[in-house]
């Protein structure tokens, strides 16, 4: 039986415009795309609509059971063959072709005039699909781009035009970047040699300096000890003559003794005895009272000792102080490149993700990463040493300047006046102030309430109110160590439900990110509280101590609990 043809625009779809596909007839004779007047429907559904025909507009009170109309899709593919099968015919027909000549793998084709037409449709290719980025024409567009974004080919030439222009230039800044940057490699390599070598003279000629003074003054050490030797010996000199004029002083009382104990006179031994007993209890007390000519020279060696140990500290420490300050350095003028190199970057990004290779691992600085255990924490370790002088004089600092407890009342001692201490308040600060990039320490802290703070060195000594608290202005962060913790800035505090379970203590600074956490140290890290602020000066850790309360800065060199 012959097939009659049928026109295509009788057999699309009225929602996407396009052929049918899987059709389906609604109540009203009407057809659409199965799923197209399935979405139609749960789009009504939703905006509580009734359910409707979107050709007639005949609403039906409940939804319709969609059954696929298999007569009407056998005639949309009869169709589609037979229009296919005529539009080849006629093209061979044109062309002189065979029946039998091989096909072509060609969509389209190109007219003399340079325009491309569709092969299929032999419609011009001015359509051009953003979706599936492919250029077709407008037949292909409504049958088999249905729902894709759609534009027209001279626009979206004009579009990727102005994409590729901009990306020609970024590429010619980066490579002018990078060209001035390797004719200057040569010379930055110079630059840096001839910096290093000044560095080395300039560090070496300090050091030097340093060392002349400490021989300049061990020089004078070596002076005061010879002073010393010379009073020591000129003193045992002395000391000899003396003793042996006694001695024979003593022979002398020594045979009046004997001859008065040998008399028979009672009245001359009753009227000689009482002087002679005078001068022989002097004579003993003499004796026993010669000072030590040595202590000058232990006295001189302690001195000398402590100097020792504190010039070591305080080398280990400013070194270390040193190259921290050059890494921060390094980091800051790398982050300054990044800031003016970002257009270089951004194209270089977008570049280097097509070179990752599957696998790669992205290598993390140590820096980046957050400490968890105490082994990381500990990394960040800080000498800190209490300061006698910022004290109250209810305060007793031992054990190297790294231990505090309140004095007993009959020894408390306040004939010094350091102005730099305490007035009102059981407070003492440390000697070193903070600003390293992280820092940690750890406190032991034994007996009743206590403040675990720091401050700025400039937080208020002599006040009576809130001022010179821990915690109680801006200058100063405290935790507070009671039945409960809690935790105080600028007279104000937050309640934490946490209670002390462990007597030690880890703080753990950030200066330049701004945070301040406490954590309670056992066997693992326990967090008790963060703090954020801009800090602007150095911190200084600090106490305050309450009744039967004793706090031990924790030797970390070592590492134990």
């Amino acid at each position: 039986m012959s097939r009659i043809p049928v026109q295509m625009n009788r057999l699309c779809c009225r929602i996407c415009s396009g052929v049918l596909r899987d059709p389906a007839t609604v109540p009203c004779g009407h057809n659409f795309c199965m799923q197209c007047i399935q979405s139609c429907w749960d789009r009504d559904k939703r905006e509580n609509c009734p359910c409707r025909c979107p050709e007639c507009g005949h609403m039906f009170p409940t939804t319709p059971q969609l059954i696929k109309n298999t007569t009407l899709a056998q005639l949309v593919r009869d169709t589609e063959k037979f229009d296919s099968g005529t539009e080849r015919t006629r093209q061979r027909r044109l062309s002189g072709e065979s029946p039998h000549a091989p096909k072509r793998p060609r969509r389209f084709t190109v007219t003399g005039t340079g325009s491309a037409l569709c092969l299929r449709h032999r419609s011009p290719l001015d359509v051009y699909c953003c979706t599936d980025e492919r250029t077709i024409c407008a037949v292909c567009a409504s049958v088999e781009h249905g729902g894709h974004r759609i534009g027209c080919v001279g626009e979206e030439r004009r579009r990727k035009q102005e994409e590729l222009e901009n990306t020609q230039t970024r590429s010619k800044q980066i490579l002018q970047k990078q060209t001035k940057k390797l004719k200057n490699v040569g010379k930055m390599l110079d630059q840096i040699q001839e910096e290093a070598r000044r560095a080395e003279d300039y560090c070496e000629a300090v050091v030097v300096s340093v060392i002349e003074s400490l021989q300049k003054h061990y020089l004078s050490v070596r002076e005061l000890i010879g002073a010393q030797e010379e009073v020591a010996v000129a003193q045992v000199h002395t000391s000899v003559r003396t003793l042996m004029e006694k001695m024979e002083e003593m022979k002398e009382r020594e045979a009046e003794l004997d001859r008065l104990a040998q008399t028979d006179n009672d009245v001359r031994f009753l009227q000689e005895w009482p002087s002679l007993q005078r001068l022989c209890e002097k004579d003993h007390f003499h004796l026993l009272h010669e000072e030590d000519p040595l202590v000058p020279f232990r006295i001189t060696k302690r001195a000398v000792e402590q100097l020792g140990k504190q010039l070591e500290e305080i080398c280990e420490k400013e070194f270390a102080l040193i190259t921290e300050m050059a890494d921060s350095g390094e980091q800051q003028e790398s982050t300054e490149e990044t800031e003016e190199d970002d257009t270089q970057q951004g194209c270089e990004a977008s570049i280097s993700q097509s070179h990752v290779f599957p696998g790669a691992v992205v290598a993390v600085t140590e820096q980046d990463v957050e400490p968890t255990t105490r082994a990381e924490f500990l990394r960040y370790a800080c000498e800190l040493t209490l300061d006698p002088t910022t004290a109250h004089e209810d305060l007793v600092v031992s054990e190297g300047d790294k231990k505090v407890k309140l004095s007993p009342q009959l020894v408390r001692n306040s004939a010094i006046r350091y102005p730099e201490r305490f007035v009102h308040r059981r407070q003492v600060l440390c000697r070193e102030g903070l600003q390293a990039e992280r820092c940690y320490y750890e406190i032991e802290v034994e007996g009743g309430k206590a403040e675990i703070a720091l401050a700025y060195r400039g937080i208020d000594r002599k006040s009576r109110g809130r001022l010179s608290a821990f915690g109680g202005s801006k200058n100063s962060w405290s935790l507070d160590r009671s039945t409960n913790y809690s935790m105080s800035h600028n007279s104000g505090s937050v309640q934490l439900t946490t209670s002390p379970g462990h007597n030690r203590i880890g703080v753990y600074l950030k200066f330049r990110e701004g945070t301040l956490t406490f954590y309670e140290v056992s066997d693992c890290m326990k967090f008790l509280y963060r703090a954020e602020a801009m800090f602007t000066e150095p911190l200084c850790p600090g106490f305050w101590l309450g009744e039967k309360c004793c706090i031990r800065i924790s030797d970390l060199r070592q590492g134990g609990l």
